[in-house]
């Protein structure tokens, strides 16, 4: 009889998250709000469930979250975010040491914390959060540098903090050589194992023809997820590993990548509703007033001074428009990964970490109020978003293994430069050919003057050695038209 309350309780809870996310996406709000308010409204002042064990929440936060980076990784396309790559991982090591910096000097001087206790803040409040850029900025019609830029510093920023919240926890004694050499050491180990399972991975997986399509999704989750374990086990950035081997798998000519894609956003929606609701449970309205006053110091610090400053000294040399920066600044989303992190410090039994928890808790709900509503806003202001951009098509795939062939399946979406082409203005490789177009719910098998349009879905069957070729020509059409090649596009 409990199982059968608790399946009714839990699938009740799903869906009324998956009704908030149309809400808040609705409204402009993150979704963790909704789900942060749920949570409470179940805990201790609400329905009177209690769940006070910090370290089972540090346990499933942090599965959550590789969860969520992983989901990340396998949907973050790297032609969109290769050309942000450089400026990404300076913001995520310089700007995040700058903005710990900031943070953690208002917290001694203005708040009069402890070093330890004020670093360990500004350590905490550092790293953007990837489920709140990705639900946020996603929406928006951003060149693709600027979005790249952000996505990969969320995918980034986690490795390096979790290690030095970590540190700052469990080590009474640190020194700062010390703490840089462990970061060396565990990112570069994290990099190397993440990108050596994506890789491998990518390799036997095009390889090996599985018995059901829905083995694929699993399998290629499987993956990055091991990577977190395998780097974690050597004492690697386990995060690091994650986003890595995420971001090969996703970006590699997979059997049914879309397909995986979607699988893991389904996933990941469901970590991130799991944690979020979780942290409302944990969090007790009645530690929260006290604490109002110094997380609004600190928010504001980290927003109007600490995060500004960060993306002004760490992209100096990036060739960034003062819009860009501006609008960098502003789009520093926080989310759940502080708040799982400030269970770390619960966990060691740092001194004053309840009240750290409550104040991080404080400082994501209001900076979430504030900043997600007005990015779209700010980004038309600013002038930094590029409306006219065509949807990219997206591409499935199934393995033909006995004619060493595959079976694509291209949608063309609006705004797509592949409207009005014909068939053979494509210029397809040899080996390639479009088999079937369904257009308005009728199929039929094209001639090779029959234009296409948008809102097509074409079948086109391919020989291993030119499929990359085939989906890079489709995209490089779809973005800019049958003459692609005139201006130099080549849908990588």
């Amino acid at each position: 009889m409990k199982l059968d309350l608790w399946l009714l309780l839990g699938s009740a809870m799903v869906i009324a998250a998956i009704v908030a996310v149309r809400l808040a996406h609705r409204s402009g709000l993150p979704s963790l709000l909704l789900y942060l308010a749920l949570g409470l409204l179940l805990g201790e002042s609400g329905l009177g469930v209690r769940f006070d064990d910090p370290l089972l929440a540090e346990t499933l936060g942090l599965a959550a979250l590789v969860l969520i980076l992983a989901e990340g990784g396998l949907t973050t396309r790297w032609s969109d975010v290769r050309e942000g790559v450089p400026a990404a991982i300076s913001l995520a090591t310089v700007g995040t040491a700058v903005s710990i910096a900031v943070v953690a000097a208002a917290a001694h001087w203005l708040l009069g914390s402890d070093w330890r206790v004020a670093t360990l803040l500004g350590a905490v409040l550092a790293p953007t959060d990837a489920a709140a850029v990705f639900s946020v900025l996603r929406r928006l019609s951003l060149p693709p540098r600027l979005s790249g830029i952000l996505e990969a510093e969320s995918g980034f920023n986690d490795a390096p903090v979790v290690i030095l919240v970590v540190t700052l926890s469990f080590k009474h004694t640190v020194s700062a050589p010390g703490i840089a050499g462990e970061l060396v050491y565990q990112l570069a180990l994290g990099a190397v194992i993440g990108l050596v399972v994506g890789w491998l991975g990518a390799y036997g997986l095009r390889r090996v023809a599985l018995p059901a399509s829905g083995l694929y999704p699993i399998a290629v989750l499987a993956l990055t997820v091991g990577s977190y374990g395998a780097a974690s086990m050597l004492h690697g950035s386990g995060f690091l590993a994650t986003y890595l081997s995420g971001l090969v798998l996703g970006n590699s000519p997979l059997p049914h990548r879309p397909a995986t894609r979607g699988f893991a956003e389904g996933l990941a929606w469901l970590a991130q509703i799991g944690l979020f609701v979780m942290l409302g449970l944990l969090a007790s309205p009645s530690m929260l007033p006290a604490q109002i006053g110094p997380a609004l110091v600190c928010g504001f610090v980290l927003l109007l001074v600490a995060r500004p400053l960060a993306v002004l000294l760490s992209t100096a040399f990036f060739g960034l428009s003062w819009r860009e920066k501006l609008f960098l600044s502003w789009s520093g989303l926080r989310g759940a990964v502080p708040v799982v992190l400030a269970t770390v410090a619960m966990t060691a039994g740092v001194r004053d970490a309840d009240a750290v928890f409550a104040q991080v808790f404080i400082i994501v709900v209001v900076l979430t109020m504030l900043q997600g509503p007005t990015l779209p806003w700010l980004a038309r202001a600013l002038k930094v978003t590029a409306p006219d951009l065509p949807h990219e098509i997206d591409v499935e795939a199934a393995p033909l293994e006995e004619l060493h062939a595959e079976l694509l399946e291209v949608r063309i979406p609006p705004k797509s430069r592949l409207n009005g082409v014909e068939i053979f203005e494509l210029r397809l490789p040899v080996g390639a050919a479009i088999t079937l177009v369904v257009r308005e719910g009728t199929s039929f098998v094209p001639e090779h003057d029959t234009a296409l349009r948008a809102g097509d879905e074409l079948l086109v069957v391919t020989t291993n050695a030119v499929r990359v070729a085939t989906e890079r020509r489709l995209r490089a059409v779809s973005r800019r038209g049958k003459l692609a090649g005139w201006y130099g596009e080549r849908g990588e």
